[in-house]
């Protein structure tokens, strides 16, 4: 039995689109609760941090002018992670968009360090979500976190001495759509990247099993970052970033499953659930599924 952690972040600061401020709420109605229960594990719900609603900022503020208050919810939920990881207890984490993951990815790397230990990143993600403030083309701080986790881009966003996690211990899987500013960062950073294309050609279990075998190597945990719209729209419709071309159902669950296969994952985001372009709330249901098959849901 695990001691989950549900941690809820109702922020929507980072994207341009209305709307994943409700994607918490939208994933507890879907039943997230109770399917880690039959699972036979502990779950407590902390509720949701405090986050300023868009509509107390000025009409014209974007991009940028919300990024000291991402931080600071982000500072928050760094320390609310670290306190679980310290506690030997596995966060599962409700966006909201992505910009979370700077606090969330940094408050398990902070738990590790003392003992000794430093964790490996598997971001799932239609995007590469790797621009600084400097090459982001829109300013959306939801397209910046891996960046900052790897030491590079605004101090405000960076809860760790040094870069949170290392570039050769993360993983990007399922991107296919990267700004000209991206790909110049993925050859500078040195992250492995696996896009469409490659999983196209190779077949995911294969691309899974190498993303894995870097991810682990030389690090003693491991945290999935994953964004709904690394989904087919078909399968996700209620993302505010779709992109064609995207995971099947069951290449979703694919991915979850090997996560949990491999014993070393200590916490999660499910990211960009959008109720409000949702239809029947059938993303958020994905997205329980998803975290679901992570912590141990098989078919047989």
């Amino acid at each position: 039995m695990t001691q989950i952690d549900i941690i809820g972040v109702p922020l929507d600061l980072g994207a341009s689109r209305r709307g994943v401020d409700m994607g918490p709420y939208a994933v507890r109605a879907a039943g997230l609760r109770n399917q880690l229960l039959a699972l036979g594990h502990a779950v407590t719900d902390h509720g949701n941090l405090s986050v300023a609603d868009r509509g107390t900022f000025p009409p014209n503020a974007h991009g940028n002018d919300f990024l000291p208050t991402i931080a600071a919810v982000c500072g928050e939920l760094c320390a609310r992670v670290e306190s679980s990881v310290n506690d030997r207890h596995f966060p599962v984490v409700l966006g909201g968009d992505h910009s979370l993951a700077a606090g969330s990815v940094a408050g398990a790397a902070r738990a590790m360090r003392p003992r000794g230990e430093s964790l490996g990143l598997l971001w799932v993600d239609a995007h590469g979500d790797i621009n600084t403030p400097e090459t982001s083309p829109s300013g959306n701080v939801h397209g910046m976190p891996v960046a900052h986790l790897l030491g590079h881009g605004d101090p405000r966003l960076m809860f760790t001495d040094g870069a949170a996690v290392r570039a050769e211990h993360t993983a990007l899987v399922g991107i296919r759509d990267l700004d000209a500013g991206e790909r110049a960062h993925v050859r500078e950073y040195g992250v492995h990247v696996f896009t469409m294309h490659d999983i196209d050609r190779r077949g995911l279990a294969s691309v899974m099993d190498e993303a894995l075998a870097l991810v682990t190597a030389g690090t003693s945990g491991l945290w999935v970052s994953y964004d709904v719209d690394a989904q087919d729209p078909v399968h996700a419709p209620g993302v505010g970033t779709p992109v064609s071309g995207g995971f099947s159902w069951r290449e979703g669950h694919l991915i979850m499953e090997m996560v949990a296969d491999s014993g070393r994952l200590v916490g999660l985001d499910v990211v960009e659930v959008n109720p409000i372009l949702d239809v029947s709330n059938r993303t958020a249901e994905l997205a329980v599924g998803l975290v679901a098959s992570a912590l141990g849901k098989r078919i047989l």
